[in-house]
């Protein structure tokens, strides 16, 4: 069940410096700003002890439980970090809202979004940034689970090395069921490629979707046969057209799970890398070409004229010698 409309316009417009103090442990987050809202819930980063973290508020019982259920699945796998840390769950009253509000707090994660991220740093790091991802949804996958909403918003770049990190659950649904939280964009029932059902393919459409929107460099929407406006944008971008078999394969759903598509997409990278470096192995042979050819010419110069130099020295010597006979 979603928030009501007069419940979410409240939670949504807290100002910054409110203070939520749970009813059961005592413990006092101060609001610093909005992240993001949903149809489940808003989102505020939040300070508690000098510690910056995130505060999720929400009317929807049943909602908050079941996302934080998914965040402690989450953090039982091994060998993986697919979202942010779950830390504790408490009630609010407060006379802002007029009503007790469920919350949790988590991990605050700070960076990037996937396509801020791109789009500052190069498209170069579209590929590498989501051979990360597929790794990730493999693992998430592996547990029975889709996340369902996945776009940029939802994917922040963080650390050095960069990497990719999963936010906001709200959307993860149970393989097998209708996906609970979408957006349109992202979508594969909104380009006309496939229906909503939460499996793993559907993850992977929205994840070649992320890369393609990343490289575009306009506002996408869709404008007629979806299906052949994706290939056709593909195909138009120098970068995103050596990719293009791995992201028309994830688009048309042809990919049974995330290994197969990251195994495809680092084969793409690496024969990109190797075209690079042919090209720039060419380009150094042909300027040593010419620097040899550079130093030959002028080689043959400085020769001619030590041989002149000698021959004006010869033919001097035998005047002199002439004169003074």
């Amino acid at each position: 069940m979603a928030m009501s409309h007069t419940s979410k316009n409240r939670l949504c417009n807290l100002p910054p410096g409110t203070v939520v103090t749970g009813k059961w442990h005592g413990r006092s987050y101060r609001l610093l700003r909005r992240l993001g809202s949903g149809a489940n819930g808003v989102v505020y980063l939040a300070e508690s002890n000098g510690h910056r973290v995130a505060v999720k508020l929400s009317d929807d019982y049943a909602s908050l439980a079941s996302e934080m259920n998914i965040l402690r699945r989450f953090s039982k796998v091994q060998g993986v970090t697919l979202g942010p840390s779950l830390l504790e769950a408490d009630d609010w009253r407060s006379p802002l809202v007029r009503e007790t509000v469920p919350f949790y707090v988590m991990e605050y994660i700070e960076g990037e979004n996937f396509t801020a991220f791109v789009r500052r740093r190069g498209k170069e790091w579209a590929p590498v940034l989501l051979v990360q991802l597929l790794s990730v949804l493999e693992r998430l996958h592996e547990e029975g689970w889709v996340f369902g909403d996945l776009k940029p918003d939802n994917l922040i770049v963080t650390g050095s090395p960069p990497s990719v990190r999963l936010l906001d659950v709200g959307g993860t649904t149970l393989q097998g069921r209708a996906v609970k939280e979408f957006t349109e964009l992202y979508d594969r029932g909104y380009w006309g490629l496939g229906s909503r059902k939460a499996e793993p393919s559907y993850d992977l459409f929205s994840a070649a979707m992320v890369m393609i929107a990343a490289c575009y460099p306009g506002h996408l929407e869709k404008t007629g046969d979806g299906r052949s406006q994706l290939f056709k944008i593909i195909e138009a971008d120098r970068f995103l057209v050596q990719y293009k078999h791995v992201l028309q394969k994830a688009l048309d759903g042809r990919y049974a799970n995330a290994a197969a598509m990251r195994h495809d997409l680092l084969a793409a990278f690496s024969r990109r890398s190797a075209v690079k470096n042919e090209t720039k192995t060419a380009a150094l042979n042909r300027r040593s070409g010419r620097r040899a050819k550079k130093r030959r010419k002028v080689g043959a110069i400085a020769e001619t004229v030590l041989i002149a130099a000698l021959l004006l020295s010869a033919y001097g010597f035998y005047i002199y010698w002439q004169l003074t006979m």
